[in-house]
């Protein structure tokens, strides 16, 4: 049984975590498989966007934790582990594609953040989430303390980590944590809608802007506007541009092909 599936249906790829019978949790060899898979997918021209999801009811219970060992020579292996829990977060969120969480039940621990790192967090309301490290003893990763604060604000993420509270679907998107909690019957409905949108989009420009997104808590204005400027520029030397004006004035929707 593959633990990492992926499928592909014309422009639209789909990551599976399949080990639904522990809520797809994550073992140490599947970091660096789900890492290649993100890598793997940012660079192919014929992927437009990316479902990430698990097998089953459930999204990711985070990392399978039932075989980590507690000794010198183990926390030396946890060391190199974690390492790779970091290299999957990055493949993930500075992916040049538009990412979309499906996140049909539990999402808790680097399952919660790792649909946090996607572009588009989309939700049954049956899901649930939680920052769960301090019930297992241990201190938030998957880039949680990155992308929790710039999501809900200092407050509430120390509130949501160092409390560990499991939130409801509804809880999760006033809090701005989800974009779209749908009934469970329609989450394949939504997913698909969202990710035919994501693309139809500009490819090369739709990636420039994320990675200025990305990048906007770290740049001053006067960064931000020099790499606004630089983008632009690289935009008007493509054939996606013309293709923009050519569908505006022909009144029809454009059709991108990232040249």
């Amino acid at each position: 049984m593959e633990e990492i599936q992926v499928n592909q249906t014309e422009n639209i790829a789909t990551v599976t975590i399949n080990r639904p019978e522990v809520k797809n949790a994550v073992t140490a060899p599947m970091w660096d498989e789900l890492r290649d898979v993100f890598v793997r997918l940012g660079y192919d021209d014929t992927v437009r966007a990316v479902i990430v999801t698990g097998a089953g009811s459930d999204f990711c219970s985070g990392a399978d934790v039932s075989a980590m060992g507690t000794g010198t020579g183990e926390r030396m292996h946890q060391l190199e582990s974690m390492r790779k829990v970091g290299d999957c977060c990055l493949a993930l969120f500075n992916m040049p594609k538009i990412t979309i969480a499906r996140i049909p039940g539990v999402a808790v621990g680097a399952g919660m953040n790792m649909a946090l790192a996607c572009d588009i967090v989309i939700a049954s309301d049956q899901a649930r989430f939680s920052e769960i490290f301090a019930k297992r003893g241990l201190s938030v990763d998957f880039g949680g303390s990155f992308l929790l604060p710039r999501i809900v604000g200092l407050q509430k993420a120390k509130e949501l980590v160092l409390l560990a509270d499991v939130i409801s679907a509804e809880e999760a998107n006033r809090m701005g944590l989800v974009n779209y909690v749908v009934a469970p019957s329609d989450l394949d409905d939504k997913v698909s809608e969202v990710a035919s949108k994501a693309a139809s989009g500009p490819p090369r420009a739709i990636a420039m802007s994320k990675a200025m997104l990305n990048s906007s808590f770290s740049n001053s204005l006067a960064e931000a506007l020099d790499h606004e400027g630089t983008s632009q520029t690289f935009n008007f030397t493509t054939k996606d541009i013309s293709e923009a004006m050519k569908a505006f004035q022909e009144k029809r929707s454009p059709e991108f092909k990232g040249w």
